[in-house]
């Protein structure tokens, strides 16, 4: 193994990166499309936030603040008339979009809005997205972009590290030798697809290859491994031979306590006909076997690290690069929601809001 020990250029202190103060705006996991059924209001904590969730008879989901703009009652304590969602306390009635339409002691509602969020559902999941209008889409393989794909939900775990520490992981060329001892030459090349979204690819093989991947060199080209992420919480994995590729999503949140709550999902290409289900159903289950036998070691140590990037590698570029990412994507406070900045800069806009209020004054 050749890591190459020079160390290059230290990085400065990341502002979002591990920062249990913020998130990146983006597409966020809620709960399993299945876990909320029609008629059904749920409530729900979300990056400090506290929500209610429901579908409404149209069979599409809502997502709102968790409580009333009257005096504050938990909405999700109320009720699903239609697709509207009713008050518990004293029965205001909001719809879908969060507009107040009847107030039983008056004839004509007050002009009042519950702060509604965009949703989306994909993969088996509810999604929210965490500002006002989604700039960018939902997370995908690059690689199924242009395709029909099947999808299962798996596995859900907790991990005790920031998402970002876990998001990492799968990019660590160093941990590949020494957690899984992979004796493979890695090298990725990166490619940003958007503000919100990177990618990092090898398709190269080496001589420096293991004995098991030189095995099957009569039956594939190219062995794939690519990973995609999205938001600083969503990563894809692409990985596999020509002959068939496994495509793995993790999609996390961050807890109140700094811990990892990560949702697995495994998907497909869609394949016609009876065989291409049963294939498909092969295909699914050989991809949650594969992940299951990587994941255990690296949770381990994931569950005790105490991350400080205090000495990067040349053979960490590809981990500094996605730090840098993250770092120019747009940060939200946590709870709030609201944009995150420095504390300087928030200084100088409350000096500034002051002298404005002594100017009016």
């Amino acid at each position: 193994m050749d890591v190459n020990f020079q160390s290059p250029q230290p990085i400065r202190k990341p502002k979002n990166f591990n920062n249990l103060e913020r998130f990146i705006e983006g597409w966020y996991w809620v709960i399993p499309s299945k876990n909320l059924l029609v008629g059904e209001v749920k409530p729900m904590t979300i990056l400090g936030r506290k929500i209610v969730v429901y579908r409404g008879e149209d069979e599409q989901v809502v997502i709102a603040d968790a409580y009333c703009p009257h005096m504050g009652a938990d909405l999700a304590e109320g009720r699903v008339e239609g697709n509207n969602l009713r008050c518990a306390f004293h029965h205001w009635s909001f719809n879908n979009q969060g507009i107040c339409v009847e107030i039983p002691c008056l004839e004509e509602p007050l002009p009042l809005k519950l702060k509604t969020w965009p949703t989306a559902e994909k993969y088996g999941l509810i999604w929210i997205w965490t500002g006002e209008n989604p700039r960018q889409p939902l997370p995908f393989v690059p690689e199924l972009e242009f395709h029909e794909c099947e999808s299962v939900v798996g596995s859900r775990f907790l991990i005790n590290c920031h998402p970002h520490i876990v998001m990492i992981n799968s990019i660590d060329v160093q941990h590949f030798y020494a957690v899984h001892n992979l004796q493979l030459d890695i090298t990725f090349e990166k490619q940003e697809l958007n503000q919100n979204a990177i990618v990092f690819t090898k398709q190269r093989r080496s001589n420096k290859d293991s004995k098991f991947f030189k095995l099957l060199r009569p039956i594939y080209k190219n062995n794939v491994y690519s990973i995609s992420y999205w938001y600083g919480s969503t990563f894809t994995v692409t990985v596999g031979p020509d002959m068939l590729h496994l495509y793995i999503m993790f999609t996390m949140r961050m807890l109140d306590d700094g811990k990892s709550q990560i949702q697995s999902v495994f998907l497909t290409k869609k394949r016609p006909g009876f065989i291409g289900w049963l294939v498909n159903r092969f295909v699914l289950w050989l991809t949650n076997i594969f992940i299951q036998h990587f994941i255990k070691d690296d949770a381990k140590i994931l569950q005790t690290i105490n991350f400080d990037f205090r000495t990067p590698l040349k053979a960490d570029v590809s981990i500094m690069q996605l730090i840098h990412h993250v770092e120019r994507q747009k940060p939200l406070r946590w709870k709030t929601w609201l944009l995150a900045r420095s504390p300087e800069a928030e200084m100088k806009d409350n000096q500034e809001k002051w002298r404005d209020t002594m100017t009016n004054d």
